[in-house]
């Protein structure tokens, strides 16, 4: 009898142990430290939104001085500025194999310009508020536009035409992010909702997802996984159905706008008080806290940090900054692990 209890004890302490493991997640792998590398200056309004371009040549900002600026990844310097839009542009996308760019701003316009000519040859009419994120999607000529007016709109980028509107928000769409499996589209609104979209069977939301309290900022994806970026936290999902959500670290003080994957799972996001969080996708750690310096001239307020995104090497990270700059990052070379 005694012998029968010792090995129920001891097969209950494995359970629990196996338990709190799983809980726990795996262990972060050890990274590098990031520094701040350069600051580029240029914009003459808050910069809002940055784009890398397929080549890792250049990446592509858009501000609330109403400009698009395409800049030299290696040197840092402007090769053009694009003038169009009348209001604040809020997020640009560069086409993953066709030479177009794609920017939305608050003059409720979405364009699609030609790299080659350096001009606007289509626009897409429909919203009838401000826009404020859009993403293509990766193989087919489809673009989503999230906007103020509480839609997702799904364009056909050849013809213009709008081929559906994705209803079922009651607040401004903030993040949109497509991809080539389900969920094809995924959009996150300040409703504190994120929504999943079948865009098979005429733009239907087929899952909800309730379980964030604060507006939805930021969209990543990384592999089978997605994260909603939320002013309260940050949650991973499960593709195609959203289950076994986790949080990530949880992160204090100010709230977060933006946020970058890399193929490792280095997880990165930025915030209102200028701060740039990293974490370890797998395991959701938080490995580094960096404080991006406000720049002479501005004030501590104006440290905000809007846009975030990787080159396609994933040896920089470039921020889109409420200073009016634009700031690149790399890893410390000098850095070694701690025993």
């Amino acid at each position: 009898m005694q012998i029968s209890s010792s090995i129920h004890i001891s097969i209950a302490g494995s359970v629990l142990m196996a338990l709190q493991k799983k809980k726990r997640g795996p262990a972060a792998q050890w990274r590098a430290p990031w520094k701040l590398h350069r600051v580029i200056q240029g914009h003459q309004g808050w910069v809002r939104t940055v784009d890398v371009d397929p080549s890792n040549e250049w990446f592509a900002t858009g501000a609330t001085d109403r400009m698009i600026k395409i800049w030299d990844l290696a040197s840092g310097a402007l090769r053009v500025t694009l003038v169009g839009h009348t209001h604040n542009v809020r997020a640009v996308r560069v086409h993953p194999q066709l030479k177009y760019l794609f920017s939305v701003g608050e003059d409720n316009m979405v364009k699609c310009w030609d790299l080659e000519a350096n001009k606007v040859i289509r626009h897409y009419h429909g919203h009838v508020g401000g826009v404020y994120c859009l993403d293509v999607h990766p193989t087919e000529h489809l673009l989503f536009t999230g906007s103020r007016d509480t839609t997702v709109r799904m364009w056909d980028i050849r013809t213009r035409e709008c081929v559906h509107v994705l209803s079922g928000h009651t607040h401004t769409v903030q993040s949109v992010r497509s991809q080539s499996s389900a969920p094809e589209v995924i959009s996150g609104s300040t409703d504190a909702t994120v929504r999943l979209w079948d865009i098979r069977t005429a733009g239907r939301s087929y899952r909800t997802l309730t379980h964030h309290e604060k507006g939805i900022r930021s969209i990543s994806i990384h592999n089978d996984e997605f994260s909603t970026c939320a002013t309260d936290c940050v949650k991973v999902w499960k593709s195609p159905d959203a289950d076994f959500p986790r949080d990530m670290a949880p992160h204090k003080g100010a709230i977060l706008n933006c946020s970058s994957v890399r193929d490792d799972g280095l997880f990165v996001t930025g915030s209102d008080d200028g701060k740039l969080y990293l974490y370890d996708w797998e395991s959701g750690q938080q490995f580094q806290e960096i404080h991006s310096p406000p720049q002479p001239g501005s004030l501590e307020c104006e440290n905000g940090i809007f846009d975030v995104t990787f080159d396609h090497s994933g040896t920089r990270i470039i921020t889109a900054e409420c200073d009016k700059t634009i700031k690149l990052y790399r890893e410390d070379e000098t850095a070694t692990r701690r025993p």
